[in-house]
């Protein structure tokens, strides 16, 4: 009876120090502390200002429609790439704006942990006719992704050149997103 007795104690102890160990992973693991380490707060996500949601959900699919760079206060980053801004406050654009679509997607999921991958992103660059490094731009949002959500935030995508763009932003860029 002892021998019983003393397997399932040790049992108890094995499966409180397994679920300790994969809790203490999960936490370190993330997204949320990821954006600490990175020193990133998310805004408040913005309310859509004409008929439309912020994100629609079809099974395990978010699509997030299009946002820009557009700072908590409402005030945005205007101009086009190639004119009015280089190609590094492009990027920087299209890394505020992926903050800005992170804290939609907090707003529909509760956390970002449920993020089980970024599968598409359409990166749209207000830019001069000439200006052909629209990828280099959309490098932004996508750099950002892969910091947050490491192997998880590749996606497939498309960087393409607009003649202009609502409030003259420089980038706009819609989100699909597969959730768990």
């Amino acid at each position: 009876m002892n021998y019983f007795r003393l397997n399932y104690v040790f049992i108890l102890v094995l499966l409180v120090q397994c679920s300790s160990t994969v809790s203490n992973s999960n936490t370190e693991d993330s997204v949320e502390k990821r954006l600490q380490e990175l020193g990133i707060v998310l805004p408040e996500a913005s309310s859509p200002v004409a008929n439309y949601v912020n994100a629609v959900q079809t099974g395990n699919l978010i699509f997030l429609a299009g946002k820009g760079p557009t700072f908590e206060d409402g005030s945005m980053i205007q101009g086009k790439v190639g004119t009015d801004l280089t190609i590094e406050q492009g990027y920087e654009a299209a890394r505020i704006t992926a903050i800005n679509q992170l804290a939609v997607l907090k707003a529909e999921l509760g956390s970002l942990d449920r993020v089980k991958r970024i599968v598409k992103v359409l990166g749209m660059v207000n830019s001069s006719p000439e200006f052909t490094d629209h990828p280099k731009v959309i490098n932004g949002f996508s750099d950002l992704m892969v910091e947050v959500f490491k192997e998880k935030g590749k996606h497939a995508r498309a960087a393409v050149g607009m003649g202009s763009l609502p409030g003259n932003i420089p980038v706009e860029i819609e989100l699909i997103v597969e959730i768990e």
